[in-house]
């Protein structure tokens, strides 16, 4: 990069964490820290839970799998179908109890409707899978960055991750959220200037060239993800997709927590469907960003270009994609974008990047210090001791990521790929039974401690057998986790109907008030699939 776009770099990196420095002189206590004093407008929750999901790997891996990547296309696509429907359960069943409950940690709510076992077991589990995860895409964003910057990626890795430490421990989760809302904005603008540079560089009509009878295939109906080959199959992603977002979106703290920022259920409301009906438009383009920036590398003589600027031979560059697709976008930015307009759309990056570990880091603090420091520890200290122990916790667990994702820099390729696989699959391991943990909780009364804890660890235990017994794709781990959890505490429940949770009436029941804004949720959902249609007959 020219020396003007490291100049943007730098005057990026030092704004968040001057951001971080003003809001933490505001912080009084943990409520504070963790909960941003419950004041934050539902527009930027919305847009700051929309930027987790935006990582550095969707920024940069999404285009390349719809372009290049072998198998791939714009079955992309795929992964918003489940998203409707999913938030929709969250808003209906699972927020309204979490939000008037004022907890920090959404782990509370189990030890006041069973017992503290159940509020252990679970917390324990979170932690656990969002740790890891968070290493895993924390080593992702630093191999992307080390292709395309001169940075190894043990560099890349600890740079960002220092930076991001910084500025989450000072500021909480409102410099999360604040910097959420500058990161998504940057990340929306960096996708249009990539696919404006490359749609004048190619056209339309080249860039639609690009897309094979296969790697339009968006809509499969005959797959089911019962054996290898079939996990972009339709049922397999809208039906297990359902349940991985309701558990994510609705029991996972790194996610419910920025909407426990806003006031009143009516703001979540909003928070949640802004999500529901802008992440498909912003992956779209993503896809779209990835066909034009595709048909670029496909044209022989920008193809030459490219290979000139680095250096080598068209061959050589085309063997480099070959063996790492995610490569594509970044030689895209440095071959094809003025100087400062790269350092800009590196940003988007890099703040892609630290959106993923910001809200990470801060949530597992916030679970740490509620579910174990606070009632095992100090249960009787001061505001101001839970304060900076809060902020020590996020440090910690920065440093834990941080330390992970450097570790799997030092395996081989073909070890870290298997650890990747590994640590990505404990997320749908336990997504499914953490989901029936919560619904159980807020739908039967007759449901008790015992009955939960078993169930489970049931359906953990069978999503392990479905993992190294058969090829069942892992979005169907999402269901049948929860149906093996949630049959098997039920089962328990009749058999032994005297052990009961200690819930009561407003934190056992639901009351459904249902809103015309949610049959436009389930129309949306058709939307979705007629678009993703009309895209791939007209491929």
């Amino acid at each position: 990069m020219a020396p003007v776009d490291w100049a943007v770099v730098s005057v990026y990196m030092a704004g968040i964490v001057m951001i971080a420095v003003l809001l933490g002189r505001k912080q009084r206590n943990i409520r504070d820290y963790y909960l941003a004093g419950r004041k934050t407008p539902w527009w930027l929750s919305g847009f700051s839970t929309m930027a987790t999901q935006l990582s550095a790997i969707s920024f940069i891996s999404a285009p390349a799998f719809v372009a290049i990547k072998q198998g791939g296309g714009m079955k992309w696509l795929c992964y918003e179908f489940g998203v409707p429907i999913g938030l929709l359960l969250v808003i209906l069943f699972i927020m309204p109890a979490l939000h008037r409950g004022g907890y920090i940690s959404i782990y509370e709510y189990l030890e006041r409707r069973f017992d503290r076992r159940t509020r252990v077991l679970v917390s324990v589990l979170f932690q656990l899978g969002r740790g890891l995860a968070t290493a895993v895409s924390v080593l992702a964003g630093g191999l992307i960055l080390s292709t395309a910057l001169p940075l190894s990626t043990f560099q890349a890795i600890l740079i960002i991750g220092a930076v991001t430490m910084i500025y989450d421990a000072l500021g909480g989760i409102k410099a999360v959220i604040i910097s959420d809302l500058i990161q998504m904005l940057i990340i929306i603008v960096g996708i249009g200037v990539c696919g404006i540079a490359a749609l004048r560089l190619v056209g339309w009509g080249a860039a639609w060239d690009l897309l094979s009878p296969e790697r339009s295939v968006i809509l499969d109906f005959k797959h089911w993800g019962l054996s290898s080959g079939g996990e972009y199959g339709f049922w397999p992603m809208a039906l297990g997709g359902v349940f991985l977002y309701a558990s994510y979106y609705g029991c996972d703290q790194s996610q419910v927590q920025r909407e426990l920022t806003v006031g009143d259920m009516g703001g979540v409301r909003k928070s949640l469907l802004f999500n529901v009906f802008g992440r498909f438009p912003v992956v779209l383009m993503y896809c779209v960003m990835g066909v034009l920036v595709g048909a670029v590398f496909a044209s022989p003589d920008l193809l030459g270009r490219i290979a000139t600027g680095m250096h080598t031979g068209p061959a050589a560059v085309t063997d480099m994609l070959r063996q790492d697709p995610d490569r594509m976008v970044p030689m895209f930015i440095l071959n094809f974008l003025p100087p400062g307009v790269v350092g800009f759309v590196f940003i988007a990056i890099i703040s892609a990047l630290m959106s993923s570990l910001d809200s990470s880091i801060n949530s597992l603090s916030a679970v740490t210090l509620q579910d174990f420091y606070r009632p095992y520890v100090r249960p009787n200290a001061t505001q101001r001791h839970y304060l900076i122990v809060s902020k020590v916790f996020t440090l910690l667990w920065g440093v834990f990521c941080i330390s992970a994702a450097l570790a799997f820099t030092g395996v081989g390729e073909a070890s870290r790929h298997t650890t990747i696989v590994l640590i990505n699959a404990i997320g749908s391991l336990i997504y499914g039974p953490i989901l029936a943990a919560f619904l159980l909780g807020l739908t039967m009364r007759r449901i008790g401690s015992v009955h939960v804890v078993t169930g489970v660890l049931a359906g953990i235990a069978a999503n392990m057998a479905f993992w190294r017994l058969t090829d069942i794709s892992w979005l169907w781990w999402n269901l049948t986790g929860f149906a093996v959890a949630a049959g098997t505490a039920v089962i328990l429940s009749l058999l032994a109907p005297g052990v009961r949770g200690r819930g009561d009436a407003e934190f056992c029941g639901i009351t459904v008030r249902w809103k015309l804004s949610y049959s436009v949720v389930i129309v949306y959902f058709f939307v979705i699939i007629a678009v993703s249609y009309v895209i791939q007959r007209m491929s």
